[in-house]
Protein backbone atom coordinates (compact mmCIF):
# COMPACT_ATOMS: atom_id res chain seq x y z
CA UNK A 1 0.00 0.00 0.00
CA UNK A 2 1.63 3.55 -1.17
CA UNK A 3 1.91 5.94 1.64
CA UNK A 4 -0.99 8.11 0.36
CA UNK A 5 -3.46 5.36 0.37
CA UNK A 6 -6.20 5.16 2.79
CA UNK A 7 -8.80 2.95 2.92
CA UNK A 8 -12.19 3.64 1.09
CA UNK A 9 -14.28 3.20 3.48
CA UNK A 10 -12.79 5.16 5.88
CA UNK A 11 -11.98 7.82 3.23
CA UNK A 12 -16.05 7.20 2.39
CA UNK A 13 -17.43 7.69 5.93
CA UNK A 14 -15.00 10.65 6.57
CA UNK A 15 -16.20 12.53 3.10
CA UNK A 16 -19.56 11.82 4.57
CA UNK A 17 -19.58 13.20 7.72
CA UNK A 18 -17.93 16.34 6.13
CA UNK A 19 -20.61 16.59 3.81
CA UNK A 20 -23.45 16.43 6.59
CA UNK A 21 -21.14 18.89 8.66
CA UNK A 22 -21.60 21.51 5.76
CA UNK A 23 -25.26 21.29 5.23
CA UNK A 24 -26.67 20.64 8.74
CA UNK A 25 -23.56 21.36 11.20
CA UNK A 26 -24.67 18.46 13.55
CA UNK A 27 -24.24 14.36 12.20
CA UNK A 28 -25.35 11.20 13.91
CA UNK A 29 -24.55 7.85 13.18
CA UNK A 30 -28.45 7.78 11.76
CA UNK A 31 -27.78 10.22 9.47
CA UNK A 32 -24.61 8.67 7.86
CA UNK A 33 -26.78 5.04 7.49
CA UNK A 34 -29.33 7.68 5.41
CA UNK A 35 -27.16 8.98 3.25
CA UNK A 36 -25.07 5.60 2.69
CA UNK A 37 -27.93 3.53 2.52
CA UNK A 38 -25.84 1.16 5.22
CA UNK A 39 -27.57 -0.30 8.07
CA UNK A 40 -27.33 1.52 11.66
CA UNK A 41 -25.04 -1.50 12.80
CA UNK A 42 -22.39 -1.35 10.44
CA UNK A 43 -22.20 2.58 10.86
CA UNK A 44 -21.86 2.80 14.57
CA UNK A 45 -18.72 -0.52 13.84
CA UNK A 46 -17.43 1.89 11.14
CA UNK A 47 -17.51 5.01 13.61
CA UNK A 48 -15.86 2.74 16.70
CA UNK A 49 -13.05 2.81 14.16
CA UNK A 50 -12.71 5.58 13.30
CA UNK A 51 -12.48 6.90 17.06
CA UNK A 52 -9.83 4.06 17.62
CA UNK A 53 -7.82 5.79 14.91
CA UNK A 54 -8.71 9.56 16.03
CA UNK A 55 -10.58 10.53 12.99
CA UNK A 56 -13.69 11.49 14.42
CA UNK A 57 -15.14 12.02 18.38
CA UNK A 58 -18.14 11.25 19.36
CA UNK A 59 -19.98 13.28 22.27
CA UNK A 60 -22.24 12.18 24.99
CA UNK A 61 -25.47 13.28 22.55
CA UNK A 62 -24.13 11.26 19.97
CA UNK A 63 -22.85 14.31 17.67
CA UNK A 64 -20.34 13.08 15.55
CA UNK A 65 -17.24 15.62 14.82
CA UNK A 66 -14.19 15.43 12.56
CA UNK A 67 -10.75 15.88 14.29
CA UNK A 68 -8.25 17.51 12.49
CA UNK A 69 -6.41 14.16 10.68
CA UNK A 70 -10.09 13.41 9.92
CA UNK A 71 -10.80 16.53 8.31
CA UNK A 72 -7.39 16.69 6.26
CA UNK A 73 -8.91 13.09 4.82
CA UNK A 74 -12.66 14.44 3.68
CA UNK A 75 -11.60 16.92 2.93
CA UNK A 76 -8.98 15.99 0.90
CA UNK A 77 -11.29 13.12 -0.71
CA UNK A 78 -14.85 15.70 -0.92
CA UNK A 79 -12.27 17.87 -2.96
CA UNK A 80 -11.11 15.26 -5.56
CA UNK A 81 -15.33 14.34 -5.81
CA UNK A 82 -16.04 17.60 -6.67
CA UNK A 83 -13.40 18.30 -8.74
CA UNK A 84 -13.59 15.44 -11.02
CA UNK A 85 -16.98 15.75 -11.45
CA UNK A 86 -17.05 18.70 -12.80
CA UNK A 87 -13.76 17.94 -14.97
CA UNK A 88 -16.12 14.96 -16.22
CA UNK A 89 -19.54 16.95 -16.80
CA UNK A 90 -17.31 19.55 -18.57
CA UNK A 91 -16.07 16.79 -21.14
CA UNK A 92 -20.11 16.04 -21.42
CA UNK A 93 -20.67 13.12 -18.83
CA UNK A 94 -24.27 13.39 -17.61
CA UNK A 95 -23.78 14.67 -13.88
CA UNK A 96 -25.35 11.53 -12.28
CA UNK A 97 -22.34 9.11 -14.08
CA UNK A 98 -19.56 11.86 -13.69
CA UNK A 99 -20.61 12.00 -9.65
CA UNK A 100 -20.40 8.00 -9.40
CA UNK A 101 -17.38 7.48 -11.66
CA UNK A 102 -15.57 10.52 -9.57
CA UNK A 103 -16.39 8.64 -6.31
CA UNK A 104 -14.66 5.61 -7.46
CA UNK A 105 -11.72 7.61 -9.08
CA UNK A 106 -11.15 9.75 -5.83
CA UNK A 107 -10.06 6.75 -3.47
CA UNK A 108 -7.17 5.95 -6.36
CA UNK A 109 -5.68 8.98 -7.77
CA UNK A 110 -2.27 9.87 -6.59
CA UNK A 111 -2.06 13.24 -5.25
CA UNK A 112 0.97 13.62 -8.03
CA UNK A 113 -2.49 13.29 -10.87
CA UNK A 114 -4.71 14.84 -9.01
CA UNK A 115 -2.73 18.00 -8.16
CA UNK A 116 -2.22 18.23 -11.76
CA UNK A 117 -5.48 17.87 -12.60
CA UNK A 118 -6.47 20.39 -10.33
CA UNK A 119 -3.78 22.92 -11.62
CA UNK A 120 -5.25 22.37 -15.17
CA UNK A 121 -8.80 22.69 -14.15
CA UNK A 122 -7.76 25.63 -12.18
CA UNK A 123 -5.95 27.65 -14.90
CA UNK A 124 -8.79 26.86 -17.10
CA UNK A 125 -11.08 28.47 -14.88
CA UNK A 126 -9.39 31.46 -14.02
CA UNK A 127 -7.74 30.16 -10.91
CA UNK A 128 -11.32 29.66 -9.42
CA UNK A 129 -13.71 27.00 -8.34
CA UNK A 130 -16.95 27.99 -6.02
CA UNK A 131 -17.35 24.54 -4.95
CA UNK A 132 -13.85 24.38 -3.68
CA UNK A 133 -13.91 27.42 -2.64
CA UNK A 134 -17.23 26.88 -0.41
CA UNK A 135 -14.88 23.72 1.01
CA UNK A 136 -12.30 25.63 2.33
CA UNK A 137 -14.58 28.47 3.24
CA UNK A 138 -16.85 25.67 5.93
CA UNK A 139 -13.18 24.38 6.68
CA UNK A 140 -12.17 27.17 8.12
CA UNK A 141 -15.12 27.83 10.38
CA UNK A 142 -15.41 24.13 11.07
CA UNK A 143 -14.35 23.66 14.72
CA UNK A 144 -12.94 20.01 14.91
CA UNK A 145 -13.38 18.08 17.97
CA UNK A 146 -9.32 18.10 18.99
CA UNK A 147 -8.67 19.00 22.25
CA UNK A 148 -7.64 22.64 22.84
Amino acid sequence: MKAYETHESSENYLESILMLSMDHHVVRSIDIANMLGFSKPSVSVAMKHLREEGQISVDQNGYIRLTKAGMEIARSTYEKHVLITNVLVELGVNAYTAGQDACRIEHVLSPESFTKIKESYLSSHNGKSDAIKAIEDFEKSYKTSDPE
